[in-house]
C-alpha cells in the first residue's frame, strides 16, 4: 500500500461513499464485524421489483453438511420457454454477509433479463473454513441445474454471478464444476474477485491499491479464516483460492470488472491474462478512479458505468440481449 493517500485518485463522483462506509473493525470480534452490514435497513422495494417472486428454500447439501438455504427468484407471468438462470454468490470477504444482502440487485437482474435467479447462503469463515462454502454452492448449482425442469429452468443457460468473496466463489465453483465433471456452465461473470490469498504476502504491493474498505489487514483476515491457516503458504488448493489453478482450460467464458484502486486489481489482471492464454473468452473492465465497494454510491456515473456493463455481458451471456 501507498506511503501517502491515494484519495487523490478517487473518482470525485465516489469520495463520498468512503466516510459512510460501514466499518470494519475483526479485533472486536465477529458479531461486531458483521453487525455493521446485518444491521443496515434496505429501503423499500420499487413495485416492479417487488413483483419478482422470492421464496426461500433449503435443498439438501453435500453428504454430511447442512441443508443449504437459497432464495429462490422468479419473474411474473409463465415463460414461453424455459428461463436462463443466474446462481449468485453474495461477497463479505469470506466472512459475512447473506444471500439476502443482494436481493433488490437479484431481483432487478430476474426482472432485467427475465430469467430466475438463485442466491446462496453458504456457511462462512471462520466456523465454516474451506471447503464448508464451495460444497454448499455446488449443493446449490446441482440443485438448479438437476431440477431445470421443475424450476423452468432451461439447463444448457446457467451463469454464475458473484463480487468480491462472491466472485472469488464463483470461480472457485466453475473450476470444481470443471473438475467433477458437474452441471455445464454458460458464463461466470466475476466482478472485483477476490481469487488469491498470495496477495497478502505479496513482496511489491500494488502502490495505489487497497487504501480504501477492503485492506490488506482485512484481506489477511479473510483469507485466513477461509484457509484456517496463514495464507500465502504451500498446499493451497486451487478451489480455494483460484488463482493457483494450473490449468484454466475448458472453463466457461467468464467477465471480469475491477476498480483501479481496488486492492484485488493485480490479480484480477493477471486471471485475466492466464484465462485468454487458456483459450477462456474474458471480457476486462478496468474502472479508474474505483475502489472496493464504491458501487455502494449507486447513482455516480461510475458505479451505472459497471452495472450496464455487467447486465449487458449478462444479457449476451444469456441470450436474452
Amino acid at each position: 500500500m501507498a506511503t501517502k493517500s491515494t484519495r487523490h485518485l478517487v473518482a470525485p463522483e465516489l469520495d463520498g461513499v468512503i466516510d459512510v462506509f460501514p466499518p470494519m473493525d475483526h479485533t472486536q470480534g465477529m458479531d461486531v464485524l458483521r453487525g455493521g452490514f446485518a444491521n443496515r435497513e434496505a429501503p423499500p422495494l420499487p413495485p416492479e421489483l417487488a413483483a419478482i417472486s422470492c421464496v426461500e428454500r433449503f435443498i439438501p447439501g453435500a453428504p454430511g453438511d447442512p441443508d443449504v438455504r437459497v432464495l429462490h427468484y422468479t419473474p411474473p407471468g409463465k415463460a414461453a420457454a424455459p428461463r436462463p438462470a443466474v446462481l449468485e454468490i453474495h461477497g463479505g470477504g469470506y466472512v459475512l454477509g447473506t444471500a439476502d444482502m443482494s436481493d433488490a440487485a437479484n431481483r432487478a437482474i430476474a426482472r432485467s433479463l427475465d430469467c430466475v435467479v438463485v442466491a446462496v447462503d453458504y456457511r462462512l469463515a471462520p466456523e465454516t473454513p474451506w471447503p464448508g462454502s464451495l460444497h454448499d454452492n455446488y449443493a446449490a448449482l446441482c440443485w438448479l441445474a438437476g431440477n431445470a425442469g421443475e424450476l423452468g429452468v432451461d439447463p444448457a443457460r446457467i451463469a454464475l454471478f458473484g463480487g468480491s468473496a462472491g466472485g472469488g466463489h464463483a470461480a472457485a465453483l466453475a473450476l470444481h464444476a470443471r473438475n467433477q465433471g458437474g452441471p455445464a456452465l454458460c458464463f461466470q461473470l466475476i466482478d472485483y474477485p477476490m481469487l488469491d490469498d498470495r496477495t497478502c504476502v505479496d513482496a511489491e504491493p500494488h502502490p495505489y491499491a487497497g487504501e480504501f474498505v477492503w485492506t490488506p489487514e482485512l484481506n489477511h483476515f479473510g483469507w485466513k479464516s477461509l484457509l484456517g491457516t496463514d495464507p500465502g503458504g504451500d498446499g493451497v488448493h486451487e478451489t480455494a483460492a483460484p488463482a493457483r489453478a494450473s490449468d484454466l482450460s475448458g472453463l466457461p467464458p467468464a467477465y471480469i470488472s475491477i476498480g483501479a484502486l481496488d486492492l484485488f486489481l493485480d490479480e484480477s489482471l493477471e486471471y485475466t491474462r492466464r484465462l485468454a492464454r487458456a483459450g477462456v473468452p474474458v471480457e476486462l473492465h478496468v474502472i479508474p478512479g474505483a475502489f472496493h465497494g464504491s458501487g455502494l454510491l449507486q447513482d455516480a456515473p461510475q458505479s451505472k458505468l459497471a452495472s450496464d456493463l455487467r447486465m449487458q455481458a449478462l444479457a449476451r451471456a444469456l441470450g436474452t440481449g
